[in-house]
């Protein structure tokens, strides 16, 4: 049984990665500093394994000593571009350097993979044609740039016995106990089932590739199984070419399982300038990866269960949407302005 170490176990991805990983034949360590560990939308009984209560910033090589772990799946992050604007060094410490040092670390110890959550947000603004592993990055916030600069920092660790992967992944969507409505699918359907308005933040225009969650988890766990010569070193975007959307698309694709709603254009510019449509060819034919989850599905199965949840008030709660969590703990002072832990 091979042994895996995900940091932000306890996060939107991580807790839908652990059950998927553990099915699969992996044993688990968990390292999460449990930012927002309080919230579970549908009581789920999560799995047991041994979970490290630590910021990735603190990471040593104490914590990879005697542990024999095959691989690192690096999930943890300042995960979105609202909390990179509350302070870009901070997301370059924690999303670049502390990645970087991880996978040093990791490397110091042994690891033969590094699987690193990158994102589709580095490409940030593109043109009409479909965009590719090769094709320069045009990042436009602070969160595409930690990720790029992740990505080559970690890029000149690998070797023969070190094989990082980078899975750029698109915008996820769809239900984890540990929701998130601060991102594009969950919102929108979410604004539907409350306030039965479908509410887009912009004119709607930009376009957005979309992927599953357990999506996400399955192209991780199929890097993990997969020959060496085909990961080795390899940034793949992680969805399918058909799940490129604008994002007026996606409201109408919402309010055909809310079809009491409007769509509503909240305001004409969000002042959002990512924009970008992109290929998952290498995925596909490379790597041999192909995903199970459609928008339709996805959507229909999030309505599902907002029903069962009775989402209502859950929806607007610091515990699913990452910057009301963060503005919580400083004004508690619960974690001082670097974000570590006071209490």
């Amino acid at each position: 049984m091979q042994k895996i170490l995900v940091t932000g176990s306890e996060g939107y991805i991580g807790t839908v990665m652990m059950p998927m990983l553990i099915d699969n034949g992996f044993e688990v360590v968990g390292l999460d500093n449990c930012y927002y560990s309080d919230g579970n939308l549908n009581n789920t009984a999560f799995p047991q394994y041994e979970l490290v209560h630590k910021d990735v910033r603190d990471v040593t090589i104490e914590d990879f000593k005697d542990k024999n772990y095959y691989a690192v799946v690096h999930l943890a992050a300042l995960s979105n571009d609202p909390l990179g604007m509350l302070d870009e060094q901070l997301t370059y410490d924690i999303n670049y350097k502390a990645s970087v040092n991880i996978a040093k670390l990791a490397k110091e110890a042994g690891v033969e993979r590094f699987v690193f959550a990158s994102s589709c947000s580095l490409y940030g603004q593109g043109g009409n044609d479909a965009l590719t592993e090769e094709d320069a990055s045009n990042p436009q916030t602070a969160y595409g740039k930690s990720k790029i600069l992740a990505e080559e920092g970690i890029a000149e660790l690998a070797d023969e016995t070190f094989s990082p992967t980078y899975m750029r992944n698109s915008t996820a969507f769809g239900f984890s106990p540990r929701m998130r409505f601060d991102i594009v699918v969950n919102s929108l359907s979410g604004y539907a089932k409350v306030d039965k308005e479908i509410k887009i933040l912009g004119d709607g225009k930009p376009w957005r590739p979309l992927v599953h969650v357990k999506d996400i988890c399955g192209a991780v766990i199929h890097v993990l199984k997969a020959d060496k010569r085909l990961i080795h070193n390899e940034a793949f975007n992680v969805g399918d070419t058909d799940e490129n959307y604008q994002i007026r698309s996606i409201a109408e694709h919402v309010k055909k399982y809310f079809s009491d709603c409007e769509i509503k254009i909240m305001q004409d510019d969000a002042g959002d300038t990512r924009n970008y449509n992109v290929s998952f060819k290498k995925l596909n034919e490379q790597l041999g990866f192909k995903i199970s989850h459609r928008l339709d599905n996805g959507i229909a199965a999030l309505k599902n269960e907002y029903d069962k949840v009775a989402l209502n008030k859950q929806f607007e709660h610091k515990d699913y949407t990452r910057l009301k969590q963060i503005q919580y703990l400083l004004n508690e002072g619960i974690v001082d302005n670097d974000l570590r832990r006071k209490k």
